[in-house]
C-alpha cells in the first residue's frame, strides 16, 4: 500500500480549504532538518520548500489533525472509546478557579488561571519553558516563548497599541500557529498552551515517538469554538456592523458568546456580547472542519464557559494533569469555587451543548464541501 505523503495532504486537506495551520508538519520536518515543508506566506497553509528532499515518510500525513489516522489509538489512551456519548472528553476533575496572584487575574482572561499555573510550574522547576500565544492586537496573536513570570505577564490578556498594527498588517488572526516554535527551542522540559488541533498533533507525535514531542511535559488545552480572521476590509465591516472601533477594545473574553470590554468601561453592564452566529463572516474557514470544543486530548483543559465572571473552568484529563492541579491548589495558587452535583451537571450540560454544536457544524460543513466538489466534477 502506498505511503501517503505531503502531496496527499495538499490534495486532501489544503485544496479542500480545511488546513488548520497548526504547524505540526512544519515542526516535525524542521526538527529533522529536512526543511522540506515551510511557510512561504504568513497565515497560509504550509507548502513545499525543498520538494526534492522529501523522504515520503508519511509522518506529516499521520500527525495532521484533518486526516484522523491515529484517532483510535488516541481515544484508547484518553479513555474516549465512546466519544459519541461524551463529546466533551474524559473528565477526571472539574473545577472553577481564580488566580490568587492579582497581576495574573487583572491582566489575564477569565480567572488568569493558565498563566498562574505556568508560573507555578516555573517555580517548582517542572518546566524550563512554555510556548504560549501573545496578543498583538484585537484578534491578532503570535507564538511566544515564556521563561518566567515577566514573560507570562507580557502575554496576558489583550495588550493594545494597535494603530500602527492596523495600518501595516494586511491580515491577522486570533489563531497562533505555535507548533513550529517547538523545533527551534533549546528547552528540555516544555509546556505548550494550544488549541484542540495543536494538542491533537502533539499527541500524534508522542504516540509515534517522534521529535520534537519528547520535550513536551505538559499539554494545556484551551476551549475553542472558533478563531477569527481579519483583513482591512473585514475590520471596516466589523466596525460598521457592531459599531465598535478596534482601537477602542480593551479586552476580549469567550464564554457563551464573544464578550468585548471597551477602554474605560469597567462595569459588567457595559460589556458587549456578540453571539457566535453573528461572527460567521469573520471566522477562520478551517475552524468549520474541527469538531473538538473542549480540547479532549490535553492534560488539562481551560475555558470560560460554565464559570462566573473572573473564574476559569478547569478540567483535568490525565493522571499528570490531576496531580498538577491538585498540587497547585494545595500550594494556594488558586481560589477554587466548590462545585456541587447540581452545578457540575449544569456545567457538563453546557459543555455538551457547545461540543455537539461544533460537531454538527463540522458535519454540515463537510457535507457542503462534498456537494460542491461533486458539482465541480460534474461540470468538468
Amino acid at each position: 500500500m502506498k505511503v501517503k505523503s505531503f502531496e496527499d495532504l495538499i490534495e486532501e486537506v489544503h485544496q479542500k480549504g480545511i488546513c488548520q495551520q497548526c504547524g505540526g508538519c512544519v515542526s516535525f520536518c524542521n526538527s529533522m532538518e529536512y526543511e522540506v515543508i515551510g511557510y512561504k506566506e504568513p497565515n497560509s497553509p504550509p507548502e513545499f520548500i525543498n520538494k526534492e528532499n522529501c523522504l515520503k515518510c508519511g509522518i506529516c500525513y499521520h500527525i495532521c489533525p484533518q486526516t484522523h489516522v491515529l484517532d483510535d489509538d488516541l481515544n484508547r489512551t484518553f479513555n474516549l472509546l465512546d466519544f459519541s456519548s461524551m463529546p466533551y472528553g474524559n473528565i477526571c476533575d472539574l473545577y472553577s478557579c481564580q488566580s490568587v496572584d492579582y497581576d495574573f487575574l487583572r491582566n489575564g482572561t477569565d480567572g488568569g488561571v493558565v498563566n498562574a499555573l505556568l508560573n507555578f510550574m516555573f517555580e517548582e522547576k517542572l518546566i524550563d519553558g512554555a510556548i504560549v500565544a501573545k496578543t498583538k492586537a484585537p484578534f491578532s496573536r503570535e507564538p511566544f516563548f515564556a521563561k518566567n513570570k515577566e514573560d507570562l505577564l507580557s502575554t496576558s490578556g489583550l495588550k493594545l497599541g494597535i494603530s500602527q498594527q492596523l495600518d501595516e498588517v494586511q491580515r491577522f488572526h486570533s489563531y497562533s500557529s505555535s507548533l513550529p516554535k517547538i523545533s527551534s527551542t533549546k528547552f528540555k522540559k516544555l509546556a505548550v498552551v494550544g488549541t484542540p488541533c495543536q494538542i491533537y498533533t502533539i499527541r500524534c507525535m508522542q504516540n509515534l515517538g517522534i521529535i520534537p514531542s519528547h520535550n513536551i511535559e505538559f499539554c494545556l488545552g484551551l476551549f475553542c469554538y472558533e478563531n477569527f480572521e481579519f483583513d482591512q476590509r473585514k475590520v471596516e465591516q466589523f466596525d460598521g456592523v457592531f459599531d465598535i472601533k478596534f482601537e477602542d477594545i480593551e479586552k476580549i473574553k469567550i464564554k457563551k458568546d464573544l464578550i468585548i470590554q471597551l477602554k474605560g468601561d469597567k462595569t459588567r453592564e457595559s460589556l458587549i456580547h456578540i453571539p457566535f452566529e453573528d461572527l460567521k463572516d469573520y471566522m477562520r474557514p478551517a475552524c468549520n472542519a474541527c469538531s473538538d470544543f473542549t480540547n479532549i486530548y490535553a492534560d488539562i483543559s481551560f475555558g470560560g464557559l460554565g464559570s462566573p465572571e473572573n473564574y476559569t473552568t478547569v478540567i483535568t484529563r490525565t493522571i499528570k494533569g490531576r496531580k498538577l492541579i491538585a498540587e497547585a491548589l494545595k500550594r494556594g495558587t488558586y481560589i477554587n469555587l466548590e462545585i456541587d452535583s447540581s452545578k457540575e451537571k449544569h456545567v457538563k450540560n453546557l459543555l455538551l451543548q457547545y461540543s455537539i454544536s461544533k460537531i454538527e457544524r463540522k458535519e454540515n460543513f463537510m457535507k457542503s464541501k462534498l456537494r460542491n466538489l461533486k458539482e465541480i466534477k460534474s461540470t468538468v
